[in-house]
This record gives structure tokens, C-alpha cells and sequence, in this order.
């Protein structure tokens, strides 16, 4: 049997949700993204077991896809003669897109954003018409909104919001929170969604609008 066949015959093996790890794998690597930790792999495929996903990896180790675990390698690495083509799902799971995640942003009182160079995979749904980047939640303030400490977050890029939707708001020019936007002619309403915490007030020139809430990811 030819090596082509050989990954063929792997390939048809796999379970569907094994198929749709390899994909997202390719997805990653022609975004030109680094190797996943098994934890954000876990939270990009919104898959509830990180043991689950520990399983269905070994299984495309074994099938020669994935390079093995063991060793001083950091993140879930392709093997190289591995192709696109070997990631083919014919129940049709869609193509992930990468965005900046940069960094995290409190749910809670305003905390400075912390900002990273990394990058995070999310299907295309989650992530608006237009420009987007990721942030990973800090606090509990929109835990009634279903936003939950370390949710990860993703912004449409906008300057302007409606009042009632979710923003990140940029305070006095560096501290950044996520918050139900009011505005009103004299002033900026951002109201938490936990009754523990405070409407917080402020005058329309402290407040920049860095973007709108558009989707979120989490991982149990």
C-alpha cells in the first residue's frame, strides 16, 4: 500500500469529531499560528473535556497525523507529510479564522488590558462582519449575561456602540472593562450584569468605545 493510500484508509478511520481536530489543526497551521496547548485547543473547538480531547488526540498520533505528546515539544503539532487534503470532513465542519487575542479584560471594576501577541482560532460566526480580536475575561460582573471568568471574549472592532449592547470600554485613555453600554447626552452608563457590582458613571470624553461583544468561547 502507497503512503497516500495508507493516510487514506487513516483518514477514514477517524471518528468525526477526530476529523474535525485535524482540520482545525490545518487551519491553524495555514494561518501561520503556533502549535495550540491542549487547553486552547480545547476551548477553540468548544469541546467540554480536555481528558476527551487528550483521547481523540492520541488516536491521531496513532494514525500518524499528530507527533506524540511525549518529549519537550510545547503544543499539538502535524506531522509534516500531513496535508490539508487529510483533514477533509465530509459532514462539513467550517473553516476557523484566526484573530489577535490581546490579552485580558476585566469583568469587574476597570483594569489595565494586558496585552499579548498571541493569536486565537474561532469559527467564523463567532466573530462579526468586520474586523475582530479576542480577550480573555477576568471577573464575574456579566456572569447574568453568561459571560463568565475566563470566557474568552470576541470584539468586533467599532467605535461607536447602540445603547444595551456590550462593549469594551477604554477608560480615561488605558483601563479597559467590559460592560452593557448607556449613553446618554451628559454622561456614560456601563452597567454590570451581577447585582454584587455598581453601575459605573462617567463623562462622555473619559469613555472610548474599542469595540462591541459579538461572540464567546468557553472551556469546562
Amino acid at each position: 500500500m502507497t503512503k497516500e493510500a495508507s493516510q487514506s484508509a487513516a483518514r477514514l478511520a477517524l471518528t468525526k469529531t477526530q476529523r474535525r481536530v485535524l482540520q482545525h489543526l490545518h487551519a491553524r497551521a495555514s494561518a501561520g499560528l503556533e502549535p495550540p496547548s491542549l487547553e486552547l485547543l480545547c476551548a477553540e473547538l468548544g469541546l467540554a473535556s480536555r481528558g476527551s480531547l487528550h483521547k481523540h488526540i492520541r488516536a491521531l498520533i496513532e494514525a500518524g497525523f499528530v507527533v506524540d505528546l511525549a518529549g519537550k515539544q510545547r503544543g499539538v503539532r502535524l506531522r509534516v507529510q500531513t496535508t490539508p487534503a487529510d483533514a477533509d470532513d465530509s459532514a462539513g465542519a467550517s473553516s476557523a479564522r484566526s484573530v489577535p487575542l490581546l490579552g485580558t479584560i476585566a469583568a469587574g471594576r476597570p483594569i489595565e488590558a494586558i496585552s499579548t501577541e498571541a493569536q486565537i482560532c474561532a469559527p467564523p460566526e463567532l466573530l462579526g462582519k468586520g474586523d475582530a480580536y479576542a480577550l480573555r475575561v477576568k471577573g464575574d460582573s456579566m456572569q447574568n449575561a453568561g459571560i463568565y471568568d475566563g470566557d474568552w471574549v470576541f470584539i468586533e472592532k467599532r467605535s461607536a456602540a447602540r445603547n444595551g449592547e456590550i462593549v469594551v470600554a477604554l477608560v480615561d485613555g488605558f483601563e479597559a472593562t467590559l460592560k452593557r453600554i448607556e449613553q446618554r447626552p451628559d454622561c456614560v452608563l456601563l452597567h454590570p450584569e451581577n447585582p454584587q457590582f455598581e453601575t459605573q458613571r462617567y463623562a462622555p470624553e473619559q469613555i472610548d468605545i474599542q469595540g462591541v461583544l459579538v461572540g464567546l468561547m468557553r472551556r469546562y
